[in-house]
């Protein structure tokens, strides 16, 4: 048995990275790997003594045995996994659920792009300790909420991800590195990208991390947990000039706090008092996660587990850059029967008033606006979730499952441009390659919030 976690799982070259490691073996070694088109072999450490400690709660720092390892000059940015070798482990896999620790080596400013890593949202879904946000939350007094610790196995990979397997892609558990950012990822280097990677902490903690030269941000998969200061950072990029795409979804659906030196994150999703730790309620934060991304989950839904039905996107603005080279025309729909769905596991959606079934008009409802919906933003397509999913949420002035919900693409403008796709699974249609509209719109985005 081993396992580990790195004591900061964001550093920079020629910083030293610290990895606790326990193993019941004699003696270990790391094999670190870049992840970009696939896993490429770095570097190979020594056979360091091995040690045992035991597990601790999900709410605590682990103190295991610590090891250190320098980050040569020359690593570019990118996101890194050191796999763990004891004698007789399991072989490297980029799904593995031990035996590795994520981290990424940040880069110093002039990319196009900056790729930021949710690692705040794979560890509220890390039961690494016996709790997550989701399973016998950890309770913290101070600030109130559930209380998690980053200094623990897990984050991207190595852990215990919590929740349902994924119907369509058991290879790799949700809430993992391995389920959406590393397709997509791969994805972008096979079109001849080159990126900065950082962490949503990162954002956080730096203010001037957005100021260094990046045109777009790129947001992928399931980026849930932000903190009040990460999102101002964003929001200030975006009104500089900066843009962001989120091939992502559930986005920014609850607010995190940073404890103990950066150690720990808490939120309150729920008590007597409310959700304290959602975005968009009064109760909340009062500012609606829809002001950033243009969507909330609340207009949109979930489905977990087993197959999903959708009926794919009705194209709305099909003169758009966004559709350019697609030959799709308004009413023209894509991806309604694709495996995996595009839309899902989580969409969000704008606040919608209706679908012509006739024509497959969709208008944004008309207090889209006053519940937070940008007023630039332009709804370029749509998928309507049937009463089939699992989950359609309440929101202002409607009770759960009442209103019309949907997956909702969109761009607004505030200086800079913000594109959504409105799904969490956009990255496994994309890396399948069998969803040319995907594929076009992907790069469509990605050329044009480059060089805007």
């Amino acid at each position: 048995m081993i396992r580990g976690y790195p004591a900061r799982a964001s550093v920079v070259p020629g910083e030293r990275l610290a990895l606790h490691v326990s193993t019941d073996a004699a003696r270990f070694r790391v094999w670190f790997y870049r992840w970009w088109d696939g896993a490429e072999l770095m570097l190979r450490s020594e056979w360091h003594s091995g040690r045992f400690a035991p597990a601790r709660g999900a709410d605590e720092d682990w103190h295991w045995p610590r090891y250190e390892f320098a980050i040569p000059l020359a690593w570019p940015s990118s996101v890194y996994i050191a796999y763990l070798e004891d004698e007789g482990g399991p072989p490297f896999d980029i799904a593995l659920s031990s035996a590795a620790a994520l981290f990424v080596v940040r880069g110093r400013g002039g990319a196009d792009v900056l790729y930021k890593i949710p690692l705040a949202t794979f560890h509220a879904y890390n039961y690494s300790g016996g709790g997550c946000l989701y399973a016998n939350p950890p309770r913290s007094r101070s600030p109130p909420g559930t209380r998690l610790s980053l200094l623990r196995p897990g984050g991207g990979i190595g852990g215990e991800p919590w929740g349902a397997p994924d119907y369509y892609d058991e290879g790799s558990a949700r809430q993992t590195f391995a389920h959406w950012d590393a397709p997509f990822i791969r994805w972008l280097a096979g079109e001849g990208y080159s990126a900065d990677f950082c962490l949503n902490s990162d954002i956080h903690h730096d203010v001037g991390l957005l100021a260094r030269g990046y045109r777009l941000l790129l947001s992928v998969g399931h980026d849930e947990y932000w903190s009040e200061d990460a999102r101002d950072h964003v929001e200030d990029f975006i009104g500089s000039g900066g843009n962001v795409a989120f091939f992502a979804a559930n986005v920014c659906w609850r607010r995190i706090h940073y404890v103990d030196e950066g150690g720990a994150i808490v939120c309150l999703q729920g008590g007597p008092y409310g959700a304290r730790d959602h975005w968009w309620p009064v109760t909340g934060a009062g500012r609606p996660e829809d002001a950033l991304a243009g969507v909330s989950y609340r207009h949109g839904g979930g489905w977990w587990d087993g197959p999903r039905s959708t009926q794919g996107y009705v194209v709305q603005q099909a003169g758009h850059w966004v559709f350019s080279g697609t030959g799709m025309k308004n009413g023209d729909v894509f991806d309604a029967v694709s495996s995996p769905p595009l839309v899902g596991y989580e969409c969000d959606g704008a606040q919608l008033a209706y679908m012509d079934g006739a024509d497959g008009v969709v208008r944004l409802a008309t207090q889209a606006g006053s519940n937070g919906t940008p007023a630039s933003f332009v709804l370029l397509a749509a998928n309507m979730l049937g009463e089939g999913w699992q989950e359609l949420p309440a929101r202002s002035g409607f009770a759960a499952r009442e209103g019309v919900h949907a997956a909702t693409m969109g761009i607004h403008t505030r200086k800079g441009a913000v594109f959504t796709t409105g799904t969490t699974d956009w990255a496994q249609v994309l890396a399948s390659g069998n969803n040319a509209v995907v594929v076009r719109i992907t790069r469509n985005v990605l050329a044009h919030l480059t060089t805007l």
